[in-house]
């Protein structure tokens, strides 16, 4: 298997001024490689690809040995695969009849990932391995950067990657050969129900509780963004500013996603199989403003509903399950929920009237009362079962 293990860097003040000079390179590389194809094709018609800009790369080293003659070749062979795949998704997009975006320029705070294709290659992990207590990562144009290393890292490492968020750096690691590590089978089968009074309800009744992280910090939040529009355009105070909102909500997404490998780790460990709904959650989040001459209902609601959905991290939760399930070698159905919060769970009957308020059910037909959310956890296993007999059959 392939996964990523992502560690906290400690570098010095040196290091970190470094690192994001080695950022502000790339994003300048990038956009000069962006402006580069627009003038090509907007003034002679001509497509620029990902090989001729990488065969200019030795000429703008040689030119700029102080600023891009600094950094690894392989890591600006990166960035303009980068802006390549850019392109090659804006180019599906188009073909697809969505809309294209095409793509844009990187602002100073738009850019905040680099990476080495290839460990060794302007790069190296664990770079001094007879260090008796610490891990270090080196980087071209660095040095040897302290890595809090949390917890032990499997298989071989392929690329690595530096991230910034806020004040903090990451190393990101790509390991092929991960080994699994399967779970010993419990032979119980599970549905999930995804919602917002509870991030995750199960076919057997259990809730998990959904704990509202961005709700918690609301008042932080207005607060801080009420001082930022008090503060100076362009100031110091403002940039200051910025950087507490945005330390704001990185808690609140570790947060976020330390709640989400909690109970997927939950799950993994009581289930052999495990059904999900099949949600199409930017569908689900879509603004109901509509249009000047068509403008739409509802709207403060919808725009409510749209936070705490989002605020649950259904997204998050469900891609942390599927990997925790793929390593403990259990099986994930995912099925479409239409109907589920509907239908009664005993007799099959589907009726709008028998969802008689947010958490309770009442079959018109049999008269069978349950709490909504268990009986549509249990459609949708029945749901998921019936699809993996399915596929075993064919």
């Amino acid at each position: 298997m392939r996964r990523s293990f992502k560690f906290l860097m400690r570098p010095t003040a040196r290091q970190a001024a470094a690192l994001a000079a080695c950022l502000e390179d790339h994003r300048e590389l990038y956009n000069a490689a962006l402006e580069h194809r627009r003038t090509a094709y907007g003034k002679a018609g001509v497509t620029v690809r990902y090989g001729d800009q990488s065969g200019e790369l030795k000429h703008i080293r040689a030119g700029d040995p102080g600023g891009q003659g600094r950094w690894s070749f392989s890591s600006q062979q990166a960035t303009l695969r980068r802006l390549d795949r850019a392109f090659k998704a804006f180019f599906a997009r188009v073909e697809a009849g969505r809309a294209p975006g095409f793509p844009r320029f990187k602002g100073r705070g738009r850019f905040d990932t680099v990476e080495w294709p290839k460990d060794g290659d302007g790069c190296r992990w664990d770079s001094q391995p007879d260090h008796p207590t610490a891990t270090y990562v080196r980087l071209q144009g660095v040095g040897h950067v302290r890595v809090h290393r949390h917890r032990r890292v499997s298989g071989t490492v392929k690329t690595i990657g530096v991230k910034r968020e806020g004040s903090r750096w990451y190393v990101v690691l790509s390991c092929d050969g991960v080994p699994a590590r399967p779970l010993p089978a419990t032979g119980a089968a599970v549905g999930l129900d995804m919602g917002v009074a509870s991030l995750v309800t199960t076919s057997g009744g259990e809730h998990l509780d959904n704990p509202r992280h961005l709700a918690a910090s609301a008042g932080r939040l207005t607060a801080a963004q009420q001082a930022l529009a008090r503060k100076k355009r362009g100031s110091t105070r403002r940039r200051k500013q910025v950087a507490r909102i945005a330390a704001l909500h990185a808690r609140v997404r570790r947060q976020r996603l330390d709640g989400a490998h909690k109970a997927a780790n939950a799950l993994v460990r009581g289930y052999d199989v495990i059904v999900h709904e099949d949600l199409k959650i930017a569908n689900m989040t879509r603004s109901a403003s509509g249009t000047v001459e068509a403008p739409g209902r509802n709207v403060a609601a919808k725009s409510g509903l749209n936070r705490s959905i989002l605020d649950a991290g259904w997204g998050v939760f469900l891609q942390v399950l599927a990997h925790k399930a793929e390593s403990a070698g259990r099986e994930l159905i995912a099925v479409d929920p239409a109907g589920t919060s509907r239908t009664c769970a005993r007799c099959g009957h589907r009726a709008k009237e028998n969802r008689t308020t947010q958490a309770g059910f009442a079959c018109t037909a049999c008269g069978h009362e349950a709490h909504a959310d268990v009986n549509a956890a249990v459609n949708i296993l029945r749901a998921g079962l019936a699809l993996r007999r399915a596929a075993e059959a064919a």
